[in-house]
């Protein structure tokens, strides 16, 4: 079956909440799951940002536009009962309450179009069963997985010599290697048994990290990894990490987790990521934040 659409959980909600008793979001969305016969996969399945489960959110919203109609009462964004509208929508019989349904009622009507008839629309409805908050997200998603693409293909793109630089400014964004100078001079001197340089895990250099730095071709193996952890020992270091733009194999992945010293190993598409979380090599171009009431601001 799947998980239902915020608008097929309509009806279902005003059923639940019939008896005129106060709800909740999070006990509502336990019961209809239960209703709805969804696995429990179905019923945890987060929202990309992995902020809130998919259904959770598409119950909060199903309540929140039957609210803005008239049929639900919220007393706060959790809690819920059902009002004399919502209850003659019931003796009604109406078998679809949706979007389409709720647009006969001046309240709905008011928080579409505030300015009143002629106004512009304020609100408009894409033609999809998910919430506004699912469709802005999975969007974000799809942007920045087109972004990490064109990080990716553009850093192959370029010299071994920008690489290094590339991961001299990711790592200083990320806390690490002191001031740039000293970042820059440990990073890409060619340095002794197959490792690429060292820098300092915290500005004040208690411990050090060795790195290798490499634009490999191919899926890198656990031999690569194998003779890196081999250059740690011998110098004695404890962490590394390997960073290469291709990626690792299963055995690799899994060799790493053997044995006594910490190395972590970045492939490109983690890098990108992390290009990404830390504004290395990309620029903003907008910024969009979305906000919710504070019930706990207002006294009443």
């Amino acid at each position: 079956m799947g998980i239902p659409g915020y608008q097929r959980l309509m009806s279902t909600l005003l059923q639940y909440a019939k008896d005129g008793r106060e709800k909740t979001v999070g006990a509502a969305a336990e019961d209809l799951a239960a209703a709805y016969n969804l696995t429990p996969e179905e019923q945890h399945r987060l929202l990309p940002s992995g902020r809130e489960a998919v259904f959770v959110n598409r119950v909060r919203w199903a309540v929140n536009y039957l609210n803005k109609a008239g049929l639900l009462a919220q007393s706060d964004r959790e809690c819920f009962r059902l009002t004399r509208q919502g209850a003659e929508v019931l003796i009604g019989g109406s078998e679809r309450v949706n979007i389409d349904f709720l647009q006969q009622y001046a309240e709905f009507q008011e928080f579409l179009v505030p300015g009143g008839p002629g106004e512009k629309p304020a609100v408009v409805f894409a033609e999809t069963e998910k919430t506004p908050e699912e469709v802005v997200e999975e969007s974000y998603q799809e942007i920045r997985r087109n972004l990490a693409h064109d990080l990716l293909t553009k850093i192959k793109s370029c010299s071994p010599k920008f690489f290094e630089q590339l991961v001299v400014d990711l790592l200083l964004k990320m806390g690490y290697g002191g001031s740039r100078r000293e970042a820059g001079e440990v990073i890409g001197q060619g340095g002794d048994g197959g490792l690429d340089g060292m820098i300092k895990e915290d500005k004040l250099g208690l411990d050090l990290i060795y790195l290798q730095a490499k634009r490999w071709q191919g899926t890198v193996g656990r031999p690569i990894v194998q003779a890196f952890a081999g250059s740690l020992e011998g110098v004695r270091a404890r962490k590394g990490v390997l960073i290469t733009t291709s990626r690792f194999s299963k055995e690799a992945q899994e060799y790493v987790t053997t044995i006594d010293k910490r190395i972590v190993l970045i492939d490109g598409a983690t890098l990108v990521e992390l290009m990404i979380d830390h504004n290395v090599g990309v620029s903003e171009v907008g910024c969009y934040r979305w906000q919710k009431l504070d019930a706990d601001y207002f006294p009443c």
